[in-house]
């Protein structure tokens, strides 16, 4: 076993199956026992339940009959047909259900039944880590029959051990009763998960957005992701059925996209020379969708079962069908979609670089200390909560950002079992900031997660070359919690928490001397540049001096009006010392200074924008050149106030 995986309550398969077969005994689990409180967090919640093993169930039974498939699990009567859609998804991508159960190592052997210990394990990816779960055989039954997740063959017990291993970690079989789907497929694979609400997104109307989408789903689903799909609806019960067949509240497994050109032997009533189809399966393996491109709809007729074969719109089993995305859009709410990110340097595909942080909000009475300060609309202690720098290197960089809470199922005992709601804020600060945020002035507020009670919330976004703080929030304020941020980058970002308030002070700020005050300057724009080329233009980039620091924006060509967007921020140790902004034009062979402005900041200056006149290098009042600069500048002998 790798030495990464985590054991769950410091269970050991080998140990534990090495015990039973010297004892001639099956194993039967201590720490999740055959009895009521492995089924039931609510005491009041009780059935008459008798535990089997598979070999009171079958003659012979087995983990797996002819291999893995998508059709292997049917919910039972516990309401988790989130988990059985997660695993009807999971079913379609052996590389990774494999790392969950290893079921040729864990198979019945007939010809060795003396090898037979009752004990199985699996792996799931638990707050970011691999956790091993021993479970034993003994399920729960009525009259002989499973009553919870069962495969539809007889003697194949995968879905069902599986089911079990996940109650254990959850603390019972009644708290997986009611999920999403994406939490058991990041549980499953360590995917990111992301969820999408189709009637907010207007996907069903704006036909732009809908092909977007199509796009990026068949993407997903190409590259080894999974995708799920529901129906919310808040004024009608759940499990109900709609006019066209599907269940509301009901969790769909995605089978399937499909982009198809009508071929010309085809006689098809459609205006559109394409089809867009996805394939869906229903956990229950009954009730299907009656609409348009359903198992026995007009459009059927006018296709043969070779043609269908021929274009892949085919049907495996009872329970799954097929459906216009456009259709799927308008009658669908709820997309979860979980992205397997590719970190691999061995790939074709595009590879991301990643960065994990492991984090908790945590409530002081100390301001500086409080780590829970709510989202952003409570402006007073939003910057109370956790920050995270990180750096874009590039120009631009598309970066995708994963904020997961920790799961709270085992605590529906204590009746917190419910998710919280979360999300985060991306903000662009300045270029050196080394230290933790304590007011928001020049910064930019760049990027807004949703705000979800799941648990995992999810961004894309594509971001400008720069400095960044990611900070992450409980909606509300004072809520404790862990939570794992992931940050995928095309280059290195080294994401980090900032944790101090200010520069420590160690001994050698006895002899070097230690900052007074703290200087925010935020460089907006430059305008009526001396031109410097035969077209007119310029190519100019802003350096910003303090004492023996300095800071350099990117290039801006071929403009003499340059909009810069540069921040900085100087701790500085002489306060008589000014902060010389200077405007430069790049060259190939050697940089012109196009002028410059020198500025005292002290705390008294005006903390608006200013526009300043660009003067030339020689001291006292040197001779005004062409243009102006655009600037903020804030000051604070505070140093922990900015």
């Amino acid at each position: 076993m790798s030495s990464s995986v985590q054991l769950f309550r410091a269970q050991r398969y080998q140990e534990l199956k090495g015990q039973c077969l010297q004892q001639g005994q099956l194993f039967e689990d201590p720490e999740f026992p055959a009895s009521d409180q492995s089924l039931y967090y609510d005491s009041a919640a009780k059935g008459k339940v008798e535990w089997k093993r598979p070999k009171d169930l079958c003659e012979d039974p087995h983990l797996l009959v002819d291999g893995m498939s998508s059709h292997d699990f049917h919910q039972g009567k516990l309401g988790n047909c989130w988990f059985v859609a997660a695993c009807s998804c999971l079913a379609l991508r052996k590389s990774l259900w494999q790392q969950v159960g290893d079921w040729c190592e864990q198979e019945w052997d007939p010809k060795k039944p003396r090898k037979y210990a009752g004990i199985f394990r699996f792996r799931f990816w638990r707050f970011g880590e691999w956790t091993e779960v021993v479970v034993d055989d003994l399920l729960p039954t009525e009259r002989g029959e499973l009553i919870y997740c069962h495969s539809n063959v007889r003697n194949e017990f995968w879905s069902a051990l599986l089911e079990k291993a996940y109650a254990k970690l959850a603390g019972s079989y009644q708290a997986l009763d009611g999920g999403c789907a994406a939490e058991a497929l990041v549980d499953f694979t360590g995917a990111v998960a992301e969820s999408i609400n189709l009637e907010e997104g207007k996907y069903g109307e704006v036909i732009s957005e809908q092909m977007k989408l199509f796009e990026d789903l068949m993407k997903v689903h190409k590259r080894g992701g999974f995708i799920s799909c529901s129906i919310s609806c808040p004024g009608r019960p759940s499990e109900a059925e709609t006019a066209l067949g599907l269940i509301v509240g009901h969790a769909y497994s995605v089978t399937a996209i499909r982009k198809l050109r009508l071929g010309e032997s085809l006689v098809f009533s459609f205006k559109a020379e394409k089809l867009f189809m996805i394939r869906l399966r229903n956990p229950w393996g009954k009730k299907e969708w009656h609409g348009a491109w359903s198992d026995s709809s007009e459009e059927w007729k006018k296709v043969s079962n070779s043609e269908r074969k021929n274009l892949g719109l085919t049907v495996e089993n009872d329970g799954e069908f097929w459906m216009t995305f456009e259709d799927w859009c308008k009658n669908f709410t709820d997309v979860d979609i979980c992205r397997t990110v590719n970190t691999s340097c061995f790939s074709l595909h595009k590879t991301w670089e990643k960065e994990m942080m492991y984090g908790a909000w945590a409530k002081h009475p100390e301001p500086l200390l409080n780590r829970s300060g709510g989202c952003f609309d409570n402006r007073e202690t939003f910057l109370q909560n956790p920050q995270y720098l990180f750096d874009v290197k590039k120009a631009q960089d598309k970066v995708l950002v994963s904020l997961q809470q920790e799961d709270r199922r085992k605590y529906k005992k204590e009746g917190k079992g419910d998710n919280i709601t979360i999300g985060f804020e991306i903000l662009k600060v300045e270029d050196n900031r080394r230290y933790r945020l304590h007011k928001l002035t020049v910064q930019e507020r760049v990027a807004t997660s949703p705000y979800s009670n799941t648990r995992s919330v999810f961004l894309r976004r594509t971001l400008q070359q720069g400095r960044y703080v990611l900070v992450p929030t409980t909606y509300i304020p004072g809520v404790p919690t862990k939570f794992i941020l992931r940050l995928y980058t095309d280059v290195p970002s080294k994401l980090r928490e900032l944790k101090a308030d200010r520069p420590k002070m160690t001994c050698w700020s006895l002899l070097c001397g230690y900052p007074r005050r703290v200087t925010q300057i935020k460089v907006h724009s430059a305008e009526g540049l001396q031109k410097q080329d035969r077209s007119g233009g310029a190519d100019p980039y802003v350096l910003i001096k303090c004492e023996n620091q300095s800071r350099r924006s990117p290039v801006q060509h071929d403009t003499t009006s340059p909009v810069f967007n540069t921040q900085v921020i100087f701790y500085r140790k002489d306060i008589d010392s000014p902060v010389t902004i200077q405007v430069w034009n790049s060259n190939l062979l050697s940089d012109q200074l196009l002028g410059q402005a020198v500025l005292a900041a002290a705390p008294g200056e005006p903390r608006e924008q200013q526009r300043l006149r660009l003067r030339g290098r020689a001291g006292g009042e040197a001779a005004e050149v062409p243009g102006h600069i655009s600037v903020t500048v804030l000051c604070s002998d505070d140093l922990a106030e900015l």
